[in-house]
C-alpha cells in the first residue's frame, strides 16, 4: 500500500498524523478517559504518563517512516477525540481505534473507518481487517455497520485488558472493483 496523506478533513472531524507537539494534549485526553479506555486497552490499564505519550509518538514516527503503520489523531473542533491506526499486513491493512469518553456514540469511528477503508483500497490494499475482543460489542458494531464480514476468531495477545475475554473477532472487507464501505 502507498503512504497515505498526513491529514484528512471530513465533515465534523479531521485525521492528522501525530506530531511530537501533541504529547501534552494526548496525555490529558487519555487520562481524562482512563475509566473508559482501561477496560479494553491494556496500554491504559495502569494509567498514562507523559513518558507513555512521548514513547507512543516516537513509535508512531518510526512506524510511519518504515510503512509499518500510519497513526492519526482524530480531532473534532481542533481537540483530540481519539486515535486511529492503519497497520500494514501481508496484502492488506488492519485498522484499530479508540475514542475519548465524550466522543463515544456519535458515529465518529464509523465515519473514520469508512474514510480510511476507502483510502486504503485507493492506495492499493487488497483487504482491510478490524479485530476486537468478543466482549467489546461497541467496537464490533463498527465493521458490522460498514459491511465487513466476520471471518474468524483468534486468541488475543496477552496481557489482556481487564474487560477482555481473550478471544478476538476478526472482520474483513476485500477490495473489489467497486469497493466502498457501506453507509451506516
Amino acid at each position: 500500500m502507498e503512504t497515505p496523506a498526513e491529514t484528512y478533513r471530513e465533515d465534523g472531524f479531521t485525521l492528522a498524523r501525530w506530531q511530537f507537539a501533541d504529547e501534552p494534549e494526548l496525555v490529558a485526553t487519555v487520562n481524562g478517559s482512563l475509566e473508559h479506555l482501561r477496560a479494553w486497552m491494556i496500554w491504559a490499564s495502569g494509567g498514562y504518563t507523559a513518558e507513555d505519550g512521548a514513547e507512543f509518538l516516537r513509535t508512531t514516527r518510526q512506524n510511519w517512516a518504515s510503512g509499518e503503520a500510519h497513526d492519526f489523531a482524530i480531532r473534532v473542533d481542533g481537540s483530540i477525540a481519539g486515535a486511529v491506526g492503519v497497520m500494514a499486513r501481508e496484502g492488506g491493512v488492519e485498522i484499530g481505534y479508540w475514542l475519548a469518553r465524550g466522543f463515544v456514540g456519535r458515529g465518529l469511528v464509523t465515519r473514520t473507518v469508512r474514510l480510511l477503508t476507502a483510502e486504503a483500497f485507493r492506495l492499493g490494499a487488497g483487504y482491510v481487517e478490524i479485530k476486537h475482543d468478543e466482549w467489546n460489542v461497541r467496537s464490533g458494531a463498527v465493521p458490522a455497520r460498514l459491511g465487513f464480514t466476520k471471518v474468524r476468531t483468534e486468541p488475543a495477545e496477552k496481557p489482556l485488558a481487564p474487560s477482555c475475554a481473550g478471544t478476538n473477532h476478526v472482520w474483513r472487507l476485500v477490495r473489489t472493483p467497486c469497493s466502498a464501505p457501506a453507509a451506516p
